[in-house]
């Protein structure tokens, strides 16, 4: 009994040496919209409690824009990251088995939605998007939703071309650069993303808006919203499929606890207030999958 005892629990070290063998790093993504060090600066606890879950070093990349996060999930040398939903959908009608999305981010008030807002300098005399006609108008990326697919779509359905209604259409480059750019008057208007709770005055209560204002970058009262767009589904925390199934189900779970063991991290990764993070499945993001699909075949 003792020999077979003894072997066994070789067989288990054995077993446990292999799967942590699997992986020898785990690598994050972070979507572009903001300043790198900023992005590196608020997910540096939530790299550190993964790298102590799974055993092995952890990275963080933060490529300039949102596309290098999807090319690095596509390509396998980013093995998580949290994206917007037309990323998300990027990568799906690319290679629908890249990466499954298994958590999304759930507002103080139990949605799981969040919009994309036109905004102008408050003395720009700007009230409304009708008066914006004619002037500079910023978009953050091609593949950002609220910054690009969701308002670009239902701008255009209203006003038709945007390149005739404003007078130059531009990207800023992320979310971040628009505020600021907008806040500076080097852009006359353009749009942002928020959940739409709390007040406007505090980049309400999580957002982009908020992490520009947390971030000293903002003063909100300099700034007047002028749009409002539809609700959008909240995008999702992917995993990359190729990923050994436990060290998947180890990075879900401690995501998915995250509001519970360090709320002051969650509130860097959420960008601002909120109450969880909550499983979501593909079929969350059909919408935006079909929207992006017509937007390429568009193009």
């Amino acid at each position: 009994m003792k020999t077979l005892a003894l072997a066994l629990a070789a067989a288990t070290a054995l077993t446990s040496a292999a799967t942590a063998q699997e992986i020898k790093q785990f690598n994050i993504g972070i979507m572009g919209g903001e300043n790198a060090q900023d992005r590196m600066t608020a997910n540096e606890c939530y790299r550190a409690a993964i790298e102590a879950e799974l055993g092995v070093p952890v990275k963080i990349f933060t490529p300039a824009d949102y596309d290098g996060v999807i090319q690095g999930l596509l390509g396998g040398t980013l093995d998580m990251a949290w994206l917007g939903a037309s990323g998300y959908a990027k990568i799906y009608l690319t290679d629908a088995n890249a990466v499954t999305p298994v958590l999304t981010k759930q507002n103080i008030d139990g949605s799981t939605g969040y919009y994309s807002f036109a905004f102008a300098r408050k003395d720009s005399g700007i009230t409304k998007i009708e008066d914006a006609k004619g002037k500079s108008f910023a978009f953050a990326d091609p593949n950002s939703t609220s910054g690009y697919l969701v308002p670009a779509a239902e701008l255009t359905e209203t006003f038709g071309p945007l390149d005739q209604f404003f007078s130059d259409v531009r990207f800023s480059g992320g979310h971040e650069q628009t505020i600021v750019g907008v806040a500076n008057g080097d852009i006359v208007a353009g749009v942002s993303w928020a959940d739409g709770l709390g007040d406007w005055e505090d980049g309400y209560n999580s957002g982009a808006f908020r992490k520009a204002a947390d971030a000293g970058l903002v003063d909100m009262n300099d700034i007047v919203e002028i749009w409002k767009s539809k609700l959008i589904p909240e995008g999702p925390m992917v995993v990359r499929n190729a990923l050994p199934q436990d060290v998947k189900d180890k990075v879900t779970k401690l995501s998915a606890d995250l509001h519970e063991t360090d709320k002051e991290c969650a509130y860097g990764v959420a960008h601002g207030d909120a109450k969880d993070f909550v499983p979501v499945t593909h079929e969350a993001y059909d919408g935006v999958v079909a929207a992006r699909k017509l937007e390429e075949s568009n193009s």
